[in-house]
């Protein structure tokens, strides 16, 4: 039984390892790899010839604050936050990256920004809610059964612990809220900087 577990945890741990290195790799096959969250579209001035001049050094672009990869057989650019260069260097349980599927139409380039999260991130956060409110309510109907309720005490020792059981789900739904935040910020810094760098490169090859 011991074995048993210490390999399920040994597995669970390869699982999250190899989700969090495909989300974060450049190589062109994991360009759409993540859960997709949120989407934004753009349009920006745009030659075709612009992005082999553009994308020097193994299709990537060094920005300021991160890296784009250039796939251009999947019509694709990835996006990617460097976390050293920001005042608060630590990453999140929930990084972003942001895969962008271009299309030229006349001299504009159609940019479809899609914002990825780890997959792992996802179904370990949903687990989590589960268990949070699965909890609470399996509480509140083993106690109802129990004939918790039909005591003053025992009601209120009741609503204490649906409290504490909400206190818990909103402590972790402002945790979850902060660090999106946190991270589009970064992310949106990363494209921004990309779509200067576009914009830039279209004066200068004008």
């Amino acid at each position: 039984m011991l074995l048993a577990g210490i390999f399920a945890i040994v597995l669970v741990l390869a699982l999250i390892i190899g989700d969090w290195f495909q989300f974060t790799t450049l190589k062109p096959w994991a360009c759409h790899y993540g859960c997709p969250l949120a989407r934004r579209q753009d349009s920006v001035s745009q030659p075709k010839d612009s992005f082999p001049r553009l994308f020097k050094t193994q299709s990537t672009l060094a920005l300021p604050h991160g890296v784009a990869r250039w796939v251009a057989e999947r019509q694709a650019i990835v996006i990617r936050p460097y976390y050293k260069m920001f005042s608060l260097r630590f990453r999140t349980a929930w990084p972003l990256k942001g895969t962008i599927e271009y299309r030229f139409q006349d001299d504009h380039l159609q940019l479809h920004l899609s914002k990825r999260i780890p997959w792992s991130s996802v179904i370990l956060t949903a687990i989590w809610l589960l268990f949070v409110i699965g909890g609470t309510l399996a509480f509140v109907g083993m106690y109802a059964m129990d004939g918790g309720f039909n005591t003053i005490g025992g009601i209120f020792w009741a609503v204490g612990m649906i409290a504490l059981g909400l206190l818990v789900l909103a402590g972790g739904v402002i945790l979850l809220a902060f660090a999106y935040r946190l991270e589009d910020s970064r992310l949106m810094q990363v494209y921004e900087e990309l779509t200067a760098a576009l914009m830039s490169e279209n004066r200068q090859g004008g």
